[in-house]
């Protein structure tokens, strides 16, 4: 036993040496074996460890008499222990993912606190077997099949995981230990008992008596399969996500230029941004994804649990419900000439400067990269005003034959619903004479006769638009 669990702690490097490690124990068997199995490895690594226990008051006076059976054992090998209680029934929804949510606050919070650099929990081989089994009867791909992780990136390990249950027991039979029975554990009612102790046995004895080892070995296949994928996803999603606020975008024929397995882990990936987990997605949500992303004509519009996906031409976009919603908050608002007046709800702002030809017979040319415009100042009246687009809003764009609405011309450039929202007009009065990528407006644009130009440029934008400006 302490051999098997020496070497699957230096197989996953699970801690440092010196490092303060805390200890999960409930009072069962496996938090038991544990405790004693790394206080007699614990001189290898330096380590000082501290014992952590949660009350869930799930059991009334059971659970109070493991808190001090906890106390009790800490105390006797002269070790810290940090008892905290948890009302995990008054909180709605599922009870196991309750208790769950409240354990891992709690080791976060030994974490953060400094009290300990790593939280060591009693997940066995038998529990790896019983996980890979409970999420292949939902429905999952490589990374639910890869179980229970030896190591997480929150600083939680496993050192029994190559330990079947059955050796726990043993080793703490053979050395006298006493451990807690949970009175829960034998409640059919919840989903993992039933497979502990009906379906696992049954496919142990019918099928496979080595189900927990074949199991495991799924596992530890599946999850050096994560490895490789999480690295190539992480240069995926480097290369085509972009987040915008609480929003991630990704282009569609990102998506249609990727193998299907990468394309399906990177639609993952933007959700994981979002919501900052997966729980509750499942694997209809991304196919119902990659059909919305397979036309790139149009709107679309889905929802998955806390996550609202919008399509829009070439583009998604990965927000919550909330963020999602197309509220437009109108502004109005002078502009200072020179100067940079912020456009609002963006992280941009509109430059203007004037410019004083130094030979009235200079050539002004018309050059098209999308930085700036330039107008002829003396066209102007001079009241300048910055406004989000409105309904109705139309203009002669610079190089059009006519005028066309703004509306037109968003579907012309395939301009996504949640950039129009707030889209920037400068005006002359009532007369539009720039928006953002459509260019200037004809009436005002720089000719021979310019004596004094304006320039107008849009900075801080991230993307680059396409669009006009002229010199």
């Amino acid at each position: 036993m302490l051999e098997l669990v020496a070497a699957t702690i230096a197989r996953y490097q699970m801690w440092q040496p010196g490092q303060r490690v805390g200890v999960a124990v409930s009072g069962g068997a496996d938090s038991v074996c544990l405790l004693h199995v790394l206080r007699e490895l614990a001189p290898r690594w330096d380590l000082r460890l501290r014992v952590l226990h949660l009350n869930h008051r799930l059991r009334g006076r059971e659970s109070d008499e493991d808190a001090e059976f906890v106390r009790r054992l800490a105390g006797s090998f002269g070790m810290t222990c940090i008892v905290r209680e948890a009302e995990v029934a008054k909180v709605p929804g599922n009870l196991e993912e309750a208790a769950r949510e409240a354990r891992l606050a709690f080791f976060q919070e030994a974490m953060d606190d400094g009290e300990v650099n790593r939280v060591a929990v009693g997940h066995t081989r038998s529990d790896q077997a019983e996980t890979v089994l409970f999420r292949f009867l939902r429905g999952a791909g490589t990374g639910g099949l890869a179980g229970i992780r030896p190591v997480t990136k929150t600083g939680i390990v496993r050192p029994l995981i190559s330990v079947d249950r059955a050796a726990v027991e043993q080793f703490l039979n053979e050395r006298g230990i006493p451990w807690r029975e949970d009175s829960t554990n034998r409640h059919l009612q919840f989903a993992r008992n039933r497979i502990r102790h009906e379906l696992l046995p049954c496919l142990e004895r019918e099928w496979n008596p080595a189900m927990v080892r074949t199991l495991a070995q799924t596992a530890d296949w599946a999850l050096a399969e994560e490895a490789y994928w999480e690295a190539e996803i992480d240069r995926l999603a480097a290369e085509h996500l972009t987040r915008e606020g609480g929003a991630v975008l990704l282009r569609t024929g990102s998506l249609a230029r990727l193998p299907l397995a990468a394309a399906r882990r990177l639609v993952r990936r933007a959700m994981e941004q979002v919501r900052g987990d997966l729980r509750a997605i499942d694997f209809a949500h991304i196919q119902a994804v990659l059909e919305m992303a397979s036309t790139t004509e149009g709107h679309g519009r889905l929802q998955a649990p806390d996550l609202d996906v919008m399509r829009s031409f070439d583009w998604l976009r990965f927000g919550k419900v909330e963020l999602n919603r197309l509220e437009t908050r109108n502004y109005h608002s002078p502009v200072a000439v020179p100067g940079v007046t912020p456009i609002p709800a963006s992280s941009a702002a509109l430059s203007l400067e004037l410019v004083e030809k130094s030979n009235p017979s200079e050539k002004c040319e018309c050059v098209y990269n999308g930085e700036m415009v330039c107008v002829d100042w003396e066209r102007l009246s001079g009241s300048l005003n910055l406004r989000n687009w409105r309904p109705g809003d139309q203009y002669q764009p610079a190089g059009s034959t006519g005028e066309q609405k703004i509306k037109t011309l968003f579907q012309e450039f395939r301009i996504p619903l949640w950039e129009r929202r707030h889209w920037p007009v400068l005006l002359d009065g009532n007369s539009i004479v720039w928006s953002r990528r459509f260019g200037p407006a004809a009436r005002f644009t720089v000719g021979p006769e310019t004596r004094k130009i304006l320039t107008i440029r849009e900075i801080g934008i991230g993307r680059r638009p396409e669009g006009v400006y002229y010199k």
